[in-house]
């Protein structure tokens, strides 16, 4: 089994680990069958969110009893104080655990630090001086924010988006968390649904120091992850040219969500209408097909093409043109 360890921290986890994001989508028996599955089967790494809705609560249900076995992440998106602590109380409950290996800030906007005035960062040591958390990291899609939070020495561990279809900076900044030690924790592996070769995207992946989380929701998409921990795909040369061939096809429709993209001038909210079409599969459609939702997919017909959004990209993508057709593929999915 390749396992991999996430810096500082200690601690030790599967190459596999368990993105419980997509297990919403699934009735609690169903979820519980696939996590238990994937306990008994070796992995060994459960991340999830306070803002999955009831994943927290699927994985209490599956896995408490194991809780010492284990090692689980979850996350924040509070900006207050007191909203950080009724998360975490919320996330312990549900988990049916008193504490959390990872208790990550979830995609803000700027580094906690103390003395920001947020008292946000205050509130996690506080937490872990209280043993409800072992560990403190932040998980990201802006790249400044991320290689701030590495460099600041407050942050264990890193989430950030890696895949084969990832460029140099992302390389660059998994080597960054290596030089630093801090844990580095692959969110969207396979692209958000873009890549559909899981063994090439494992064995991209296994080049480096990262844990890959991959969001399950079927038990075939987990029987594929648990072949790989006796059986490991190797990087042929085969595999090589093909992940050539994935970028040069797929690399303009990948949008990270980072947000350097915006103020849009006519409010498009971009950073999620670009990737409309990937959150439509991979977490419960319902909650993009709602009135607001549909309002924000519609401002897509007053761009104006100004190009604001194109050249700010730091990946380089034709941002326009992926919101004309992730609007097409909404329209068509409602």
């Amino acid at each position: 089994m390749d396992t991999v360890r996430l810096g500082r921290t200690g601690l030790v986890v599967s190459k596999n680990g368990f993105g419980a994001l997509p297990v919403q989508r699934v009735d609690f028996a169903t979820a519980s069958h696939l996590l238990r599955k994937a306990y008994e089967g070796g992995i060994n790494y459960f991340d999830t969110a306070r803002f999955y809705t009831d994943s927290e609560a699927k994985i209490g249900v599956a896995l408490s009893d194991v809780r010492d076995k284990i090692i689980i992440s979850t996350k924040t998106m509070s900006t207050t104080v007191e909203g950080f602590w009724e998360q975490l109380q919320t996330s312990l409950a549900l988990m049916k655990t008193d504490y959390v290996d990872i208790y990550q800030f979830h995609n803000p906007s700027f580094c906690p630090k103390p003395g920001d005035g947020t008292g946000l960062y205050e509130a996690m040591l506080e937490a872990k001086e209280k043993g409800m958390i072992r560990f403190i990291g932040m998980t990201n899609h802006r790249l400044s924010v991320a290689e701030e939070a590495v460099r600041s020495g407050l942050y264990d561990t890193l989430q950030f988006p890696f895949s084969y279809l990832s460029g140099e900076q992302e390389e660059a900044l998994v080597r960054l968390c290596e030089e630093k030690d801090v844990g580095f924790i692959c969110m969207k592996a396979l692209a958000g649904g873009l890549i559909t070769h899981s063994d090439v995207a494992y064995a991209y992946l296994a080049q480096f120091p990262v844990a890959p989380i991959w969001g399950i929701q079927r038990e075939s998409e987990l029987d594929e992850f648990l072949s790989y921990q006796d059986d490991p795909p190797q990087l042929t040369e085969e595999r090589k040219a093909f992940i050539a061939k994935e970028r040069e096809e797929l690399c303009g429709e990948f949008c990270r969500g980072c947000g350097y993209c915006m103020p849009c001038p006519v409010g498009i909210k971009i950073n999620d209408c670009a990737r409309m079409s990937l959150l439509l599969r991979r977490a419960p459609a319902a909650s993009y097909l709602t009135e607001e939702y549909r309002a924000e997919m519609k401002k897509i017909e007053k761009c104006v093409n100004c190009g604001h959004c194109k050249q700010s990209c730091p990946y380089g993508l034709d941002t326009p043109a992926l919101l004309k057709k992730n609007y097409e593929d909404y329209q068509n999915f409602i």
